[in-house]
Order: C-alpha cells, then structure tokens, then sequence
C-alpha cells in the first residue's frame, strides 16, 4: 500500500477510494503496521514538539513549555491508546451495522474506523502551532463524512440509515476518546 497515495485519495475523493479499501485485507495486523502506524504518530510526535520544544506564549507569563519527560511520555501513551480507540470503535461500528440494516464484518469495521480517522492524523500536525490546535479538531469532522460515505459501501447500511449508524458511531467514539484521555490523563499526572 502506498500511504501517500492513499491519504491523498481518501481525503480528496474518497467515493472512489473506498472500492479499493475493500479489496485490502481488514485485520489489524495488516491496518495497524501498514498505515496506522505512521498516521497515529502525527499528532502525538506534532504535540510534544508543540508543547514541550516550541511551547505556549501566554500573556504576562511568557512562553510555558511542558517539561520533556512528561511531553515525551504523554506522545508515548497517546500514542499507544489511538490504537486502543481505533479498534474500540471498529468492535463498535461492527456491533452496530446490523442494528441499521448493514452486516456484522470487523474487517470491513476496522477498514471504516482505520480510514475515517484520516483527517484527525494527518490535521495532528497543527498541533505543532498552539493557536491553530483547535484547527485538528475542525478537520476531524472530515472524518464523519468518511465515515458517512464508507458504512454504505463496506459495511452494508443501507443509505437511509447510514446518517443514524454514523451518529451513534461518532457519539460513541467520542466517548470513549473522552474516557481514553481521562485515562491518559490520569497516567500523566
């Protein structure tokens, strides 16, 4: 798989990509080291250089950097759980197709979490300028209409019902990438 060409097609055309998607195999051990691998570090490399080497200018204050132990060990385990809440979602979006009319396939599951959380990857690199890190999370909404466009396709829901699948499937992603970064904030502290 070549990941350039793939984030590009995902994000730009993403109707056309999805048939090719299809075709791949779904099993982590093909996702995780073939492509989520390299995007999921994007955001957590980006961060700890935004908030530990560059640092945040704050008014009266001057500039607050993170010490580099904690950034690095933050980096680290954010990095570890975006793998965590991509398969989490993945078992979630697989449990809830055939609740939509779709059908039970992980793989394809995997195949639509893995490629839907493109945008927030690859906009993890604002994290690097504090005042555009609210930027990543503007273009992670990208992401549902990834998912919008990608339940139909692979996971079968019929399109009247993939705008419901999709929004019980962000809602529970966000709650447990809420949950997870509670976790992670629990470790860090």
């Amino acid at each position: 798989m070549d990941i350039a060409s793939r984030v590009k097609g995902i994000l730009l055309t993403p109707e056309t990509e999805w048939p090719g998607i299809e075709q791949e195999p779904g099993t982590p051990a093909y996702l995780f080291p073939n492509y989520v691998v390299y995007l999921a570090a994007i955001p957590p490399i980006a961060g700890f250089i935004g908030s530990s080497v560059i640092g945040v200018t704050m008014p009266a204050i001057g500039t607050v950097r993170v010490p580099l132990f904690t950034g690095l060990l933050g980096a680290v385990i954010a990095y570890a759980l975006t793998f965590v809440i991509v398969y989490a979602v993945a078992i979630i979006i697989d449990q809830l197709a055939p609740r939509f009319g779709g059908v039970k396939d992980f793989g394809n599951a995997l195949r639509v979490t893995v490629y839907s959380f493109t945008p927030l990857w690859v906009a993890g690199v604002f994290q690097l300028i504090p005042g555009l890190r609210f930027v990543g999370s503007v273009v992670a909404i990208f992401g549902i209409y990834l998912l919008w466009t990608g339940l139909p396709r692979l996971m079968k829901v019929p399109a009247d019902n993939a705008v419901p699948c999709v929004a019980a499937a962000a809602a529970c992603a966000v709650v447990i990438a809420f949950s997870i970064g509670l976790i992670q904030a629990a470790l860090i502290s």
